[in-house]
């Protein structure tokens, strides 16, 4: 009889131990989904009618009225291992001075690297970098040296 209880009790921890090697992975952040995005007409959709398609974000531009970003990250958590960022978007939504949508871009971060997944801008051509694209562009640019003397 303690032979068939010592197998269950090995069984229940080999299976226990197995479990603990599963990947748990946990969403942060809110990115409207693509669905929703479509409705947004660069051009047309004011800011108010825009709160009413995708909801506010959780970042505003620094200046009233200049941007709202919507970011979004998945994280992986592997037994005892410390979190890994497997993904993160970034949806910047512009605002023209009059309070109507001129730009809706979609970025990715891939090898430290900002990667413009999908962009609709109105007839104007796009030259500067956004703030969101620099704080994501910077990112993959640090190194240990830099904070060493």
């Amino acid at each position: 009889m303690t032979a068939i209880r010592h197998l269950m009790v090995l069984a229940f921890v080999a299976v226990l131990g197995l479990a603990a090697c599963t990947p748990v992975y946990r969403n942060h952040g809110f990115i409207p989904a693509p669905e929703d995005l479509s409705q947004v007409v660069v051009g047309q959709t004011t800011v108010d009618e825009l709160q009413g398609l995708i909801g506010r974000p959780s970042a505003q531009g620094l200046l009233t009225g200049s941007g709202w970003y919507y970011v979004g990250s998945r994280w992986r958590h592997y037994g005892a291992l410390e979190p890994s960022e497997v993904s993160r978007e970034v949806v910047a939504v512009s605002f023209a001075p009059d309070g109507v949508v001129s730009n809706v871009e979609r970025f990715g971060l891939e090898r430290g690297r900002v990667v413009t997944l999908s962009r609709r801008v109105t007839e104007g051509s796009v030259t500067e970098i956004s703030l969101i694209g620099q704080l994501l562009g910077n990112l993959g640019n640090i190194q240990a040296g830099d904070f060493i003397d």
